[in-house]
């Protein structure tokens, strides 16, 4: 398939081929045959990619105050590095699809093969999008018509929270694409509009549509404007669909309202209010979420989970269908918007106009491709020759954020071959295997792992398929990394387990199992673990996680995908301990705060005692409820009347240690790198980085701890 794709960095908007995604349970695959350019979010993204880094930091500026707390903490160099890595990702562009549904998963309901439907689905031939995100198109609406649909329920969902009825006067200040939809559904609400903006070009299409005008560079005054639309008494609402640093459009909202009158904030505008302009109208300011209920939540959006109608009338799906029903009913004209058209292959050229023609409204794509070119799940991206088969090979599955920032580049510095990247969602294959120097990009990730070439796969998915995907290589006979957690759940263990018991049985030494316990491999610990290597008295150790707050919506959160944060994040610290100790762990005693508050379901504030065989203690205080200016982790060790102070992985402090006071680093370093290249060495000594005995220990450990914490009443 091929997908447009923004550069945060450059500025660079390119065309992509990629892998074809795969369907999920909730999921459809779309073939696209038509999108739309939204000329306001789009140019906004086009033109904040070409800026420089100061000017994206004017744009930013909450972005900047936590780019500085996280120098506080993790230091300068550390901090520049992910800036830089965030803003190498590359966005993709567009969510006004249109298209016919190639493949629908099993868990969808009310779309079959050969639906002609609308998405909020990317710029791209094959898109895949959830279920409650798609919108059957009626026969008489054009598939160029439909494209508008997804930006109309943008304007749609701010006029349903306005509330107009018959008779009432609206402004609607900006008559851009959202704007003049906007204007067209207020007017089919029975209402008299005055419509707002500086091209008076836009301002003859509102009047097409029936509106009232204003342009203020003509020296029109909107709030006398505005009066006299309402005869004199105050507007009833005005509805924002602007997009300008200015305060004035909220300012001028709130003269011409009358009293109790409503504003709705669409678009993105200043937002220095005066109090005394709303207080003395008792005016509602309201901002309007995208295309309504549903919206960024994942039960709804990615779990498929619909609202019931009785309690939330209007879901974003079922804005889409009304928008639907209007252009069916001939109540929108969209045709009047089309200001460009351009085939796929070259909107290049459209994203040209989008930026040069500030007259540009509505740029439709064409996909004229045929189907066979599009539906594939493996893509060349180089022809790699070079892989020298006696050294490791490998597959990655997986390659979201942690992996693209952080593994995908620690395997790339220590020389790793990399045959193959495969994503379910297909893009991200391309674009990291291409930094990888790889030789194909897919969407078949078990494809991957089954290929004979590849002898080393490396698991950095969802946590819910780690136990899947390495149990499944390590019956092929593959090495494994995989990114922590080895398994969210007993039967995920048991399958791992066994399948490395099976890989073991014929004599042979057998692939090697490593799980990404980078911090045993950080500089620090490294000096620490030698320091304590001579002692022979147990230990104790104090481990402090400021782990930050993540929404208990996160999927993280979600034990039957991420596993809980103690599953997939805790397990870091009860192997450093285990590491640090030197000895099987043998009792487990974990509490979390609190019985009844919603955080205490999130199981993120929680504090973990360890017992050792050797007589040494540890505890893991993991709280996610400090604050952000805290160091993330320290490490306090104190045994035969010494003491060591690790943190944040910047300094180590020694009290009472003959010859070590301190070890300091310039830069944060968690031991990611050194973590690679202990697992390549010991593919290449046949000595494992880390003992599979620990790694299961750690693993049954860490599901104890979560077991306990569960539990606790």
């Amino acid at each position: 398939m091929k997908q447009i794709l923004q550069d945060l960095a450059s500025g660079e908007t390119s065309i992509v081929g990629a892998p074809a995604p795969r369907v999920t349970p909730r999921t459809v695959l779309v073939e696209t045959r038509a999108s739309l350019i939204s000329a306001g979010t789009e140019r906004m993204l086009v033109e904040f990619g070409k800026a420089s880094y100061i000017e994206k930091a004017r744009k930013q500026p909450e972005k900047v105050k936590a780019v500085l707390e996280k120098i506080k903490t993790d230091g300068l160099f550390s901090t520049v590095e992910a800036v830089r890595s965030k803003l190498a990702q590359k966005l993709p562009l567009g969510y006004c699809n249109v298209g016919i549904v190639h493949e629908a998963g099993h868990l969808v309901q009310g779309f079959k093969v050969g639906d002609r439907v609308i998405s909020n689905g990317p710029h791209a031939d094959i898109v895949r999008v959830s279920g409650n995100l798609l919108a059957k198109i009626p026969d008489n609406v054009s598939d160029e018509s439909a494209t508008f649909a997804v930006v109309a329920s943008i304007g749609l969902q701010g006029i349903r929270l306005a509330a107009p009825t018959l008779g009432e006067s609206f402004v609607v200040t900006g008559a851009g694409l959202i704007g003049l939809l906007t204007i067209q559904l207020l007017k089919a609400n029975g209402c008299r509009v005055l419509a707002i903006d500086f091209d008076d070009r836009k301002l003859e299409l509102a009047k097409k549509f029936g509106a009232e005008v204003c342009n203020p560079s003509l020296g029109q005054d909107p709030v006398a404007v505005g009066k006299s639309l309402s005869r004199g008494r105050g507007v009833d609402g005005v509805i924002i669909t602007a997009s300008t640093a200015s305060n004035d459009p909220v300012s001028q909202a709130a003269q011409m309202c009358r009293k109790r009158g409503r504003i709705i904030l669409v678009g993105v505008v200043g937002l220095q209010l005066n109090r005394s302009e709303f207080y003395e109208k008792e005016l509602s300011f309201q901002v309007s979420c995208s295309y309504g209920p549903g919206r960024y939540d994942p039960a709804y959006e990615e779990q498929g989970h619909d609202y019931p109608l009785g309690f939330v009338r209007w879901t974003e799906q079922r804005n889409f269908e009304a928008v639907l029903d209007m252009m069916s009913m001939g109540q929108l004209d969209t045709q009047s918007l089309v200001t460009h058209r351009y085939d796929f292959n070259e909107a290049i050229h459209a994203y040209t106009a989008l930026t040069d023609d500030k007259a540009a409204l509505g740029i439709v794509l064409n996909y004229t491709d045929p189907l066979e070119s599009r539906i594939t799940s493996t893509v060349t991206l180089s022809n790699n020759s070079q892989l020298d088969g006696t050294k490791p090979v490998i597959g990655f599955i997986g390659a979201g954020n942690y992996a693209s920032r952080v593994l995908l580049p620690a395997f790339r510095s220590c020389g790793a071959q990399t045959f193959g990247v495969a994503t379910s969602g297909g893009i991200s294959a391309t674009t990291h295997g291409e930094k990888m120097g790889a030789t194909i990009a897919t969407s078949d990730a078990e494809g991957l792992i089954q290929d004979n070439r590849v002898n080393t796969v490396v698991v950095v998915t969802r946590h819910d398929s780690h136990a899947k995907f390495a149990a499944s290589a390590l019956n092929h006979g593959k090495h494994v990394f995989v990114e922590k957690p080895l398994a969210i759940d007993a039967e995920g263990l048991e399958l791992v387990q066994q399948a490395y018991e099976n890989s073991h049985r014929q004599g042979t030494p057998g692939p090697q199992l490593m799980v990404g316990f980078n911090r045993r491999f950080a500089p620090h610990v490294v000096k620490m673990k030698e320091l304590i290597e001579p002692v022979r008295e147990p230990k104790s150790i104090q481990m402090t996680m400021n782990a930050g707050a993540i929404p208990a919506d996160h999927w993280t959160q979600d034990i039957s995908t991420g596993g809980g944060r103690i599953i997939g994040e805790a397990c870091h610290f009860v192997d450093l301990m285990r590491f640090l100790v030197g000895s099987k762990i043998v009792s487990i005693q974990a509490r979390k705060m609190g019985d009844t508050s919603s955080r205490a379901v999130t199981e993120d504030v929680a504090s973990i005692v360890l017992g050792f065989a050797d007589g040494s203690l540890g505890t893991i205080n993991y709280f996610a409820n400090g604050a952000a200016s805290f160091p993330k982790e320290r490490v306090e060790l104190f045994t035969a009347g010494r003491v060591l102070q690790l943190d944040n992985f910047r300094r180590l402090n020694g009290f009472g240690w003959p010859g070590f006071r301190a070890l300091k680093l310039w830069k944060q370093d968690k031991g990611q790198q050194a973590c690679v290249a202990a697992f390549l060495q010991g593919l290449k000594t046949g000595t494992p980085a880390i003992p599979v005995d620990e790694i299961f220990e750690v693993a049954e450990a860490t599901l104890k701890i979560a077991d306990q914490l569960r539990d606790q009443r």
